[in-house]
């Protein structure tokens, strides 16, 4: 037998242990055996009637719990057994707050104690209000855009979607006390980054881990910047394999883009936004690297995450948004669903692996996709600026010239000229107002 999340071993009675059941107590509960070496063996106590007595009253009056405290016998040996249960409300000592992980015992502080102290009662990091922040700050791209989304998923009804926008972010749990929530600001915001530090998305083709080539930032609402994300790496990372079925021209990429949609999906919602980190997308000739800063729920591994598993959001107001959108699933499927794409899609199956303070999730291209990454000989490089922004606009007609030129990798006035022209040729028009319009491509 070992020592584990459960279990901890001493050899005698010091007070300092009292964090180790303040630690239980936080978790997951545990129990500290008193009068074991660190192989679990029994050594024995000489004071065990004493401590039987004093550690009930000692417990109960720095921590404020009552706990079992047993006396046991093991090889003719006394021990002390004392068993802590989980906690609903944080339990601290001498003003510290201390938290099992594994077999190891951690002081919280700063963002991992502001996040445990809201989780005790109830709370999330996304829904937290804000003050100082209005419903007429957000932008209305972004709330239209969800719109047409929830409308094809029919995840919410039609009355709910014809109501203002007060009334729509209330549906959604995005309001509290007329406050909008963290959840709000994040998804709906046109900078985010006002109000929370690396709330975007960092791309960045590299040579070698050491040489980097070029690099953007995906940046403004977060329900819009998945998408965002999508075209930037079509247009400028990934090269597609090109090839016929019949007259129809066929694009592939080195992973289905619905699988790599679902990656990027999953990292904006669970997220942990209070790391002040943004994800990064690291994009090399045979892979390609998402990493997510973030928290595995609980006890959980990796191994919990490739099976079927509970859906635990890490921002459930956010992940809420998404789902209602018909963007992602509740069900805790979206591993499943990468797994899914790739292997209809004959590409190998992405590595998942947590190390510190992220996830990642590697796609790794097969072999006649790192040949095409390697050389500058596909699609994207002969089409001319012209098509590639109807090809663009086509896919995402919301997009604003501004964002159209950081997609294709144009300078403003480029595209700005080039949209001039597809409208004098009435290829292109512009439909409804400035703010919250769209393109409209013709022909």
């Amino acid at each position: 037998m070992k020592e584990h999340q459960h279990v901890e071993w001493k050899e005698s009675w010091r007070d300092e242990y009292l964090k180790w059941l303040s630690g239980f107590a936080n978790a997951h509960g545990g129990t500290l055996e008193i009068g074991r070496d660190d192989d679990g063996a029994p050594v024995g106590l000489t004071n065990a009637d004493r401590l039987l007595e004093e550690l009930p009253n000692k417990i109960r009056d720095i921590l404020g719990i009552v706990p079992d405290v047993d006396l046991i016998q093991e090889d003719g040996k006394d021990l002390i057994r004392i068993h802590v249960e989980p906690q609903s409300h944080p339990i601290s000592y001498k003003g510290q707050y201390h938290y099992r992980s594994g077999s190891t015992k951690q002081e919280l502080k700063g963002v991992a104690l502001s996040r445990f102290l809201l989780n005790k009662v109830g709370k999330f990091w996304d829904s937290v209000p804000v003050p100082n922040v209005s419903i007429d700050d957000l932008k209305l791209e972004a709330l239209a855009k969800f719109r047409k989304a929830a409308k094809r998923s029919g995840r919410l009804d039609s009355d709910t979607l014809a109501e203002d926008n007060n009334t729509l972010l209330d549906r959604l749990h995005l309001l509290e006390d007329d406050h909008l929530k963290q959840a709000a600001v994040i998804l709906f915001h046109p900078d985010p980054e006002r109000f929370t530090t690396g709330a975007y998305i960092k791309t960045g083709y590299f040579e070698t881990n050491s040489d980097l080539r070029y690099q953007d930032e995906i940046q403004g609402p977060a329900f819009l910047q998945p998408d965002r994300t999508i075209e930037t790496l079509k247009a400028k990372y990934l090269k597609a394999l090109i090839s016929y079925e019949g007259l129809q021209r066929v694009e592939s990429y080195p992973m289905p883009i619905e699988a790599l949609r679902e990656a990027i999906l999953n990292a904006v919602a669970h997220k942990d936004y209070s790391s002040g980190t943004p994800i990064q997308i690291s994009v090399y000739s045979d892979k390609l690297m998402i990493w997510n800063p973030g928290q595995l729920p609980g006890d959980w591994t990796v191994e919990n995450l490739l099976q079927k598993h509970s859906s635990k959001p890490y921002n459930p107001d956010i992940a809420n948004t998404f789902f209602r959108a018909g963007m992602i699933e509740a069900w805790g499927r979206g591993i499943e669903r990468i797994m899914d794409a790739c292997k209809a899609a004959s590409v190998p199956k992405p590595e998942i692996k947590f190390e510190t303070g992220g996830l990642w999730v590697v796609f790794h291209y097969p072999d006649e996709a790192k040949e095409k990454m390697t050389v500058e000989t596909t699609v994207e490089t002969t089409v001319k600026t012209p098509e590639k922004i109807l090809q663009l606009l086509k896919r995402n007609p919301e997009l604003t010239l501004a964002q159209v030129a950081e997609t294709i990798g144009k300078s403003r006035r480029a595209v700005e000229r080039a949209v001039a022209k597809l409208q004098e040729e009435a290829r292109i028009r512009y439909v409804g107002p400035k703010k919250g319009g769209h393109w409209e491509v013709l022909k």
